[in-house]
């Protein structure tokens, strides 16, 4: 229970990694506020977490709505003083294409989600952060925000804008109390994500969401220097 008495926000916490990962703090004694847009699914991490003896709430919310995150943050707020953790995982795929052809209003969308909204996000809950004697943000990445692929501008362009972003308020609030942030590529796993941009790959030959998740619970507790990459590649 390393991390007891800790809060915790997950986004995109419905499936996936990000499911996965509301499960493995929960399972280390943090309280996790699940979002993602999904109540029904986020419904279902609730239960499997109650069901294992650990404590969530869940916030099903639209980032991409421009109100929502504020809500979501005065709501928090009004329950509880500071907030410990935040793991920034939602994110939409777009369209894989060459950079000619990306539509311009999807890829308003994938930025408005992978980029936009984490700053808003951050914006939010700076206050509470930085109330915590022990604040950390994990952003959730891809390889192809560090190392450009063909056809993957779209959404490499948003990943490397999303690390941009957290290494940056690292360093803005590393002589702030302790309040560290840090950068997790999970590589190649079995999400629903990774079975649009592959759909001819054998899922049996990824690892599970719970493998990234048990890594994240790990980095948690660990004393890692602010602005830390991690790659599980």
């Amino acid at each position: 229970m390393s991390l007891k008495d800790q809060l915790a926000l997950v986004t995109g916490a419905s499936k996936g990694i990000g499911a996965a990962t509301a499960i493995a703090l929960a399972r280390e004694g943090a309280h996790v506020i699940l979002t993602a847009r999904d109540s029904k699914a986020l419904e279902e991490v609730e239960e499997q977490i109650h069901a294992a003896g650990g404590s969530a709430t869940i916030a099903p919310l639209d980032l991409t709505d421009g109100d929502s995150i504020g809500r979501l943050a005065t709501a928090i707020s009004d329950r509880w003083d500071k907030l410990d953790i935040m793991v920034l995982n939602a994110a939409m795929l777009g369209s894989l294409g060459p950079v000619p052809a990306i539509d311009g209003k999807e890829l308003n969308q994938l930025m408005t989600l992978n980029f936009i909204a984490q700053q808003a996000l951050i914006a939010a809950f700076d206050g509470m952060m930085r109330k915590s004697d022990d604040a950390r943000l994990l952003a959730v990445t891809s390889s192809v925000g560090r190392s450009p692929r063909a056809f993957w501008g779209a959404y490499g362009a948003s990943k490397a804008a999303l690390e941009t972003l957290v290494l940056s308020y690292g360093e803005e609030m590393r002589n702030i109390g302790r309040f560290r942030t840090a950068i997790i590529n999970p590589g190649r796993t079995r999400t629903d994500m990774r079975a649009r941009a592959y759909p001819g790959e054998d899922p049996a030959s990824v690892k599970e969401p719970s493998v990234v998740a048990d890594r994240i619970a790990g980095i948690l507790t660990e004393d890692f220097e602010t602005g830390a990459y991690f790659d599980l590649n």
